[in-house]
């Protein structure tokens, strides 16, 4: 049996914690809730890409001190029909202080709860994000 890679979208998202639930946003135009982030630019690390596409989207000023490693994931893209996403996946807590507001291309954002998620969700997000929230969130070790 042969196997079809499908083309790769490589992503930087930040899966951003707070209260027992997860900042999601939906772009302009699409249906699907996603994790805040985006493409590499020229010469960036990912730690830069999430930072800047976090500021960016959501006017949110998060330093790469406050991002922690949750891993590399690989799902159905959620808005490009026929592509794999590939995502380097930072973890945070955003603080009450922070209020995030949509910006740029965003359209929509909402804190998505982590033990009742609706049907909406990127693959990206129910598949391998939310499961590994809910153990963090429940203290059990990822």
């Amino acid at each position: 049996m042969t196997t079809v890679s499908l083309p790769l979208i490589r992503i930087v998202a930040v899966a951003l914690l707070r209260d027992e639930q997860l900042l999601l946003v939906r772009k302009r135009g699409t249906e699907r809730f996603i994790l805040p982030g985006g493409k590499f630019e020229p010469n960036e690390t990912a730690l830069e890409v999430a930072c800047r596409e976090l500021h960016e989207e959501l006017g949110i000023p998060l330093s790469p001190q406050a991002l922690d490693f949750l891993g590399t994931f690989t799902a159905p893209a959620a808005n490009e029909p026929g592509h794999d996403v590939l995502a380097i996946i930072f973890l945070a807590r955003l603080p009450a202080t922070l209020i995030p507001e949509p910006r740029a291309e965003i359209a929509d954002l909402r804190f998505e709860p982590l033990t009742f998620p609706t049907s909406d969700l990127a693959p990206l997000v129910s598949r391998c994000v939310l499961p590994i929230s809910q153990r963090l969130s429940s203290g059990v070790e990822a």
